[in-house]
């Protein structure tokens, strides 16, 4: 815990540095920039729903990673999980007729995407289960075969005639926007998909110590060859792992597909994955502490609108390089991956 707690510490001190350093580059002063992130998102209701709007995809793509994690694995795949499970769901919603109620529409849409998802996280899984292929190269290779997938199917007849984008959903499809429960956040993108993204935060935090299947998970991750020889099923844990990763990275289309746009585009959530993995490492397994990991970065990514007028938007991707590169470097389960994926491939 103090080693984690460490790791994070550090990451945000040499983010704040680097913010520093870069806004003098820039002829600023970072004391009045960072007033002018902070007013451009918790200092307004509308930007305070931004940041919650932003946050939750990175959100449920943390917990998706932390959980790949868990069992010693880096789930890099993230990015083309979410983009397939969110074309599949867009596709099923918008073909569902317009008078179905959202108790049955809502339930198969979010079904689907977490099926896709999954699914597109099986062949990983496989290699890694069966053939002890790292994830990390088949992963990012599922990434790029996901982009060429998406455009031909899009190109196929599936988009609307000279757009990249799929037809609308039907109404009852739709999750609902947290403006209609609070009036102040009108405007924004945020929905009921944070708090599904909180609760499903907390409850999978809590699995890791109150279910066999989660400490079985965790132990597989810390030592695979005790794990076999406790008569743990190390191979299909892994496999489990993976593929449930891939799952909660399709429930990402909650928020973008189904709380926000109400249609799939191409690109729709790009950038989500590769900033669930910072959520995930800052997080450090803990439920609230990837809630608050979350909300960091969404303030960043919202806060980047704010500070364009005086420094390039683009900075706020630098700080999140910056926090990843930081933790991952003190991270000792983000150690042990790398090692093993070294070790594999050159030895």
């Amino acid at each position: 815990m103090k080693a984690g707690l460490l790791a994070t510490i550090c990451g945000l001190a040499a983010a704040w540095i680097a913010f520093c350093l870069l806004v003098w580059g820039f002829g600023e002063s970072p004391r009045e920039i960072a007033g002018q992130l902070f007013e451009g998102t918790w200092g307004t209701a509308y930007g305070t729903g931004q940041v919650l709007f932003k946050a939750t995809p990175l959100l449920l793509t943390g917990v998706a990673i932390d959980l790949a994690l868990r069992a010693g694995l880096f789930n890099i795949g993230a990015e083309g999980q979410l983009a397939v499970a969110s074309l599949a769901a867009a596709m099923v919603g918008s073909h569902l007729p317009e008078g179905t109620s959202a108790l049955y529409a809502l339930p198969l849409v979010l079904l689907v995407a977490a099926f896709a998802g999954g699914l597109w996280a099986l062949v990983p899984a496989v290699l890694r289960a069966r053939f002890g292929a790292h994830e990390v190269i088949s992963t990012i290779m599922m990434n790029r075969i996901a982009d060429a997938a998406i455009g031909l199917v899009l190109g196929l007849g599936f988009a609307l005639k000279g757009t990249v984008r799929t037809q609308g959903l039907a109404a009852g499809a739709h999750v609902p926007r947290l403006e209609r429960f609070l009036p102040s956040l009108r405007g924004s993108g945020v929905s009921v998909a944070l708090v599904a993204g909180v609760v499903l935060a907390l409850f999978v935090g809590w699995s890791y110590r109150r279910t066999r299947f989660g400490r079985e998970v965790s132990l597989v991750g810390m030592n695979p060859i005790a794990c076999g020889a406790e008569r743990i099923p190390v191979r299909w844990r892994l496999a489990q792992a993976l593929i449930l990763s891939g799952a909660i990275c399709g429930l990402v289309s909650s928020a973008t597909v189904l709380g926000y746009k109400g249609y799939f585009e191409q690109g729709l959530g790009a950038g989500a994955g590769f900033g669930g993995l910072a959520v995930a490492l800052l997080g450090r397994g803990n439920g609230v502490g990837l809630v608050l990991a979350a909300l960091l970065f969404g303030t960043l990514q919202q806060g980047g609108l704010a500070i364009n007028a005086y420094v390039p938007m683009e900075l706020m991707d630098v700080i999140q390089g910056v926090v990843i590169t930081s933790v991952a470097l003190a991270d000792a389960r983000v150690r042990a991956v790398v090692m093993r994926t070294a070790k594999g491939a050159f030895g």
